[in-house]
């Protein structure tokens, strides 16, 4: 069981994450791409959803059979079919679970799964006890959480518990909930009588841009299993971004004094690996990962982080497993950025030189999007002008 500040990372990249439209792996990729999650030190693997086809049955049980180190688990809706088939794919697993779950929203009940509030408590409760009746680790999901009554929600939570769930995940399955209704939901359920070992856990989706900021709401307000996937992947908008909510932990640890198994100089390697497996290229501004997250063009910037980084990154991009900073040429960068790169390309310049390559930069720069290096050093001997100095060996 996870300490008190201890943060239990569950990846669902190969499954919540897969759904995502353009993102379905193959077996062997999916495996590849496990082995490095093991790497990247997440605590749980939901490796797939067995009953969904005879591919992802046996893609969960050859990760359940080699990957060790981390826990595998399974989907399975509350039916036994599901149920039985995720037994099989995570028995041969070190450490297992069964992920069962069940909506729980009125709109859900009614119009998808057609059923009565008394009806579904009672389905719960058979789920989990035959889930149990496999593994001891089970973990129980109410779907669309964040929209059900909360009454409701307590006496579903509470039947799961009683049934032998060990783990109470609260999903926001459309996006919905903002951060300060997500933390009191947690509250709210961490009261109730017999959560005594429970471990909550957090479950967002990005339909509002939320999804980051809601799992981190759901930490202080007592979850301590955070399910997200790498690059955000998910249905619809995505999922909470594992490697964004590993960043916020590892730099905000005055206000987050949380701990985790997340080898945070992984979180690069394996965003790489994913958008190579799935061809799905990372956004360049995307958080932490992408591109331009240690990228700098304006002058002012450019100039500060040559200066000091910490001017303006609040992270070392070492510590996620980024190379190096980058300094971009463009027509918002100064001379500060242009010497610095001249001198790395060998060409020391005296200030009047200097002066003269600047005003030849910005006059390319208005006229082309992107300034390459063979550009730079082409503007040492344009034509018209006297020679520049001469490269240092």
């Amino acid at each position: 069981m996870a300490s008190s500040n201890q943060i239990v990372f569950f990846d669902t990249t190969l499954r919540d994450g897969e759904q995502s439209p353009g993102c379905t792996m193959h077996p062997v990729e999916k495996l590849r791409f496990a082995h490095q999650l093991a790497a990247l030190g997440v605590d749980i693997i939901e490796a797939g959803f067995p009953i969904a086809s005879t591919g992802d049955f046996d893609s969960v049980r050859a990760i359940a059979k080699e990957v060790k180190g981390v826990r595998i688990a399974a989907l399975a809706r509350a039916k036994q079919a599901d149920i039985e088939s995720a037994a099989r794919a995570v028995e041969p697993a070190q450490s297992n679970r069964i992920h069962t779950f069940l909506s729980s929203s009125d709109i859900h009940l009614e119009h998808q799964m057609r059923m009565s509030r008394a009806q579904a408590l009672d389905l719960a409760a058979e789920s989990v006890r035959r889930a149990r009746s496999f593994v001891d680790n089970v973990e129980f999901s109410p779907m669309d959480a964040t929209r059900t009554e909360a009454a409701f929600l307590c006496e579903m939570v509470k039947v799961a518990v009683q049934a032998g769930a060990t783990t109470i995940n609260i999903p926001d399955t459309v996006g919905y909930v903002t951060p300060s209704e997500y933390a009191a939901i947690f509250r709210m359920l961490r009261e109730l009588p017999g959560m005594e070992g429970v471990i909550f856990s957090t479950h967002c989706h990005d339909d509002l841009g939320l999804a980051v900021a809601n799992t981190l709401a759901g930490i202080e307000g007592g979850a301590r299993q955070v399910e997200v996937a790498v690059n955000g992947i998910g249905e619809r908008a995505g999922n909470a971004a594992l490697e964004e909510v590993a960043a916020a932990l590892l730099v905000r640890r005055d206000v987050l004094p949380y701990t985790s198994n997340i080898v945070n100089t992984q979180l690069y390697p394996t965003s790489a690996l994913l958008a190579e497996i799935v061809d799905h290229p990372v956004a360049p501004n995307k958080a932490v990962v992408g591109k331009n997250a240690f990228a700098h063009e304006s002058g002012i910037h450019q100039h500060g982080v040559l200066a000091n980084p910490l001017t303006y990154e609040i992270m070392t991009p070492g510590s996620v497993g980024v190379t190096a900073t980058t300094i971009v040429l463009g027509k918002h960068s100064g001379r500060r950025a242009l010497e610095h790169r001249l001198t790395e390309l060998g060409h020391t310049l005296t200030r009047e030189e200097l002066d003269t390559v600047y005003h030849r930069f910005t006059e390319l720069a208005d006229r082309k999007k992107s300034i390459y290096d063979q550009d730079i050093v082409a503007l040492l001997s344009t034509h018209n002008v006297e020679p520049l100095a001469t490269p240092v060996p």
